[in-house]
């Protein structure tokens, strides 16, 4: 069975790695313009947009939204030898690391590493810089509860960040 979107010849494995990785990620309130990190882990990976919610409650506890069609427009690139442990956001106003898990916990375990890791890499921070802005600054949102599936997104407003010199800029 070939879904919409996969390649011909596409394994029925690579297929159904493909849609595990679909996952919410809790940015129904982004009006655009923002770049997404998304890991890529294995060869001739494809992507998926995923549907589109006109409105949804924080975490889709029910396991379901009001559903919409999208018009959407956007450019992929991939960047060689940049590895990122979870989906990451950079809007005009926020860094977002997200954690997906099995619980809850876990989810919020790994946004928050996912965070720290993007902190100490963009910023320099050491680990007690990091856990003083994650301490002052994080904003966590519960992205998805639905079908055995968690999700936490944790926000910095980049305002909060204004005094820290980035080491790439």
């Amino acid at each position: 069975m070939r879904r919409r979107g996969a390649k011909r010849g596409a394994s029925a494995s690579r297929i159904r790695r493909f849609w595990a990785l679909r996952r919410k990620y809790g940015l129904q309130r982004d009006r655009g313009g923002a770049t997404v990190y998304l890991p890529v882990s294995v060869p001739d990976a494809l992507l998926y947009v995923g549907d589109g919610h006109a409105l949804q409650g924080d975490g889709e506890l029910n396991g379901n939204a009001l559903e919409t069609s999208m018009d959407v427009e956007f450019t992929v690139d991939l960047i060689p030898g940049k590895r990122v442990p979870g989906p990451r956001v950079e809007s005009a106003t926020h860094l977002i690391a997200m954690g997906l898990a099995g619980s809850l916990d876990d989810a919020f375990r790994g946004a928050t590493a996912n965070m720290a890791q993007w902190l100490t890499e963009e910023y320099k921070l050491t680990p007690s810089e990091v856990a003083q802005v994650l301490g002052t600054s994080a904003e966590y949102k519960v992205s998805e509860v639905a079908d055995r599936n968690a999700g936490m997104v944790l926000k910095i407003n980049k305002e909060r960040l204004k005094l820290l010199a980035s080491a790439e800029k």
